[in-house]
């Protein structure tokens, strides 16, 4: 992974930050992409890295031309993306018999398009390169449903079946294209949920405990690596044992 250009969609968020932590420490040059919205929180969110500095663009990923731009500023900036981490995602929950359609296309332009137009600029080149790492960050309910998310559920289980098609166009070249998907993360927006809520949560999950940023992260960094040429298509579950397929 040493020298790599690596750029992480949802890179400023709890899980995406994490994730470009592990990969500038295996020695990576890792740019985080980020929404408009978080400007004013950059300088700081840039000063807790000290594993080396993490270049940041900011554009609405759900935008094709938008997200076309800001990385070829990375790129111009960096080089050529020779790992992509699509961590960007939101949730909108509502039963189904209230959810909206704008609820519905806010997940599916943040959570799926997103990918589609983060990986559209990047994939030929590494195709060209003869090396690429795509890692495409789903979620347990994208594998089993959950209730009140339809929307969510819908756009996670798309990711994965752009992971199989992708990593078949891939494999010949050096490319791969893997998903991985958590389950309870520990993070801020975890923890908004109604205490009892989240103990009966926690309970249901065979490891007895809501896995950390650091735990996707790991995985999201063997997925990443040279030595990882071999696995392509899969969907690496790190939930704790919630859902076993």
């Amino acid at each position: 992974m040493k020298g790599r250009v690596a750029l992480v969609t949802g890179g400023t968020g709890a899980i995406g930050s994490e994730i470009c932590r592990q990969l500038a420490g295996g020695g990576a040059r890792v740019a985080a992409l980020g929404h408009p919205s978080e400007a004013a929180r950059i300088p700081e969110w840039k000063a807790g890295f000290r594993d080396g500095d993490i270049a940041v663009e900011l554009c609405d990923l759900g935008d094709f031309a938008a997200a076309g731009a800001a990385i070829a500023g990375i790129e111009g900036a960096l080089g050529p993306v020779d790992i992509l981490v699509n961590c960007a995602g939101i949730t909108r929950d509502a039963r189904f018999t209230k959810m909206t359609l704008q609820q519905w296309r806010e997940v599916m332009s943040s959570n799926l398009d997103s990918v589609f137009n983060a990986s559209k600029p990047v994939f030929e080149g590494m195709c060209a390169r003869g090396f690429g790492r795509i890692v495409n960050i789903s979620s347990v309910n994208g594998q089993r449903g959950q209730f009140g998310q339809a929307n969510y559920s819908a756009a996670k289980a798309g990711m994965h079946g752009f992971t199989m098609a992708l990593a078949q166009e891939g494999a010949a070249r050096g490319v791969t294209v893997n998903t991985v998907s958590p389950g309870y993360i520990d993070t801020a927006l975890a923890r908004q949920i109604r205490p009892d809520v989240l103990d009966k949560l926690v309970a249901g999950i065979p490891a007895g405990r809501m896995g950390t940023p650091a735990d996707i992260a790991r995985a999201v960094a063997f997925l990443c690596a040279d030595e990882a040429g071999y696995v392509t298509g899969a969907n690496l579950a790190v939930n704790g044992g919630l859902y076993m397929s």
